[in-house]
């Protein structure tokens, strides 16, 4: 994976953006985006229309541990509650202990759920977390 080949995959992602995508962005006081985030309605098998899905959160590396990530979690959690959302959902790497603190700080539970996803032919597992607003 490149910044490049990323880039122009997250352009085409906006582009193409479902009924009920919300992309929230934080900004610095320069006005550079030094963070994102990403909710929806949950695109696995859903038993209620009330589970969102936190699509992405990044935050800028320079910036990791300044809150900004933070502070894009509770925006997502108000956006999810005013949008009737009751239980939000998100994948973490398996292997990707910072993040998976960072999800279990903001009260959030691993539920069991594994999935890979396959990047360049490598299978990069993930663990679903999940919290209930």
């Amino acid at each position: 994976m490149t910044f490049e080949a990323d880039t122009q995959q997250r352009r085409q992602h906006f582009k193409r953006s479902k009924e009920g995508t919300t992309n929230l962005v934080a900004v610095d006081t320069h006005g550079r985006v030094v963070g994102w985030a990403c909710l929806g309605p949950f695109r696995g098998t859903r038993t209620s229309t009330t589970t969102g899905e936190l699509y992405a959160l990044y935050v800028q590396p320079s910036l990791i541990g300044s809150g900004i990530g933070r502070t894009l979690l509770e925006a997502v959690h108000a956006h999810a509650l005013a949008h009737g959302f009751d239980l939000v959902l998100l994948w973490v790497l398996n292997d990707n202990p910072t993040a998976r603190r960072f999800y279990e700080r903001a009260g959030y539970i691993a539920d069991g759920a594994v999935q890979a996803e396959d990047y360049d032919g490598v299978s990069v597992p993930e663990v679903r977390y999940r919290r209930f607003l």
